[in-house]
């Protein structure tokens, strides 16, 4: 019994590694979602006005609630016995999920750029996105949107 807890356990946790490393979407300027790609977005021309640092909040999806109930259950059920045992795995479980929703939110956020663009037109927009690329004030840029409106700014 105690062996197929402990693989449970390492299952459990296996999945929140493999889970929460696949979760976050990126928020780069230069990735697309099979959705994005070969489709058409405008393109407008700017010069960057300002840029700000902000923090991109992580994904709240379920999975590390999901991961985390399921592993705390488990250490849980490893606690006393009768009763005491069925309350250890239902408080372990809670906690589990608590933590495990914690957890998956404070991985996947990430650090952001919010940029403000003066565009040719005369219109200022801004736009926000991962910090993997350096903008400062005076670079001239393209803002490209999609038809839903998801802009990115790019050199």
């Amino acid at each position: 019994m105690k062996s197929i807890q402990n693989t449970a356990l390492w299952l459990a946790a296996f999945a929140v590694v493999t889970l929460l490393t696949g979760c976050p979407a990126s928020m780069s300027a230069s990735s697309y979602t099979r959705d994005q790609a070969r489709t058409a977005q405008d393109v407008e021309f700017g010069i960057v006005q300002s840029v700000r640092e902000v923090q991109i909040e992580g994904t709240k999806s379920g999975i590390g609630t999901l991961a985390g109930g399921a592993i705390g259950g488990v250490l849980g059920n490893e606690v006393g016995a009768g009763t005491g045992r069925t309350l250890a795995t239902i408080g372990g479980g809670l906690a589990g999920a608590v933590a495990g929703s914690a957890i998956e939110e404070g991985v996947t956020r990430q650090r952001g750029l919010e940029i403000t663009v003066r565009l040719d037109n005369g219109r200022t927009m801004a736009v926000t996105q991962a910090a993997d690329e350096s903008f400062v004030a005076g670079d001239r840029v393209r803002v490209l949107t999609d038809r839903f409106g998801t802009a990115r700014v790019v050199r």
